[in-house]
């Protein structure tokens, strides 16, 4: 599904959040896996579960073509920072309900990108029948926590040493939560 592109101001960044289009496949491959090689709130390093351009672009046509996913950038002066999907299923049982996940460089962090992602998802999922968001956080990812649980998610649960990390400690993720009550 697409949404319609909206432009954004922070303190000193100006960037716009649309739906992806087949020509950033490419961008998308190399920015996925910068990201993965940034942080290790994400569940993949550097390189792992590489997502190639034809991929990507496969990823695009079926998100637009669904009714239950929404692939999302962000993009500063013509180049993607970041992305964000939604993706559902077509199980009757799972129909109600869509994952949520987001990445964002590092260099742009801090601008209200994830944030902005996230409102354009909640969004898009009230004004198209879906029930529930959910999505898995590492616990060390207070800033994270805290922004789900401004827009309505609740911790659902915790995988116990669910990640190992390059500090060699295992780390717990947090299984959370928005659902949409009524109708």
């Amino acid at each position: 599904m697409k949404i319609y592109p909206k432009e954004y101001e922070s303190t000193s960044l100006s960037y716009t959040i649309r739906s992806a289009v087949e020509a950033d496949a490419h961008s998308l491959s190399k920015l996925r896996l910068q990201i993965d090689g940034e942080t290790e709130f994400l569940d993949r390093e550097k390189g792992e579960g590489y997502i190639d351009e034809q991929e990507f672009k496969q990823l695009i046509e079926d998100d637009t073509r669904s009714d239950r996913n929404i692939f999302l950038v962000a993009e500063v002066n013509e180049k993607i920072v970041g992305f964000s999907r939604c993706e559902g299923n077509t199980l009757k049982r799972s129909s109600h309900k869509v994952e949520f996940g987001v990445c964002v460089l590092k260099e742009y962090w801090g601008y209200g990108i994830g944030k902005n992602f996230l409102k354009e998802s909640c969004q898009w999922a009230d004004a198209n029948g879906i029930k529930k968001i959910a999505l898995y956080v590492l616990e060390t990812n207070e800033k994270a926590i805290d922004l789900y649980k401004r827009f309505g998610f609740e911790v659902e649960g915790v995988l116990r040493n669910d990640k190992f990390l390059s500090d060699g400690n295992y780390y717990n993720t947090i299984v959370m939560g928005r659902v949409k009550e009524g109708e």
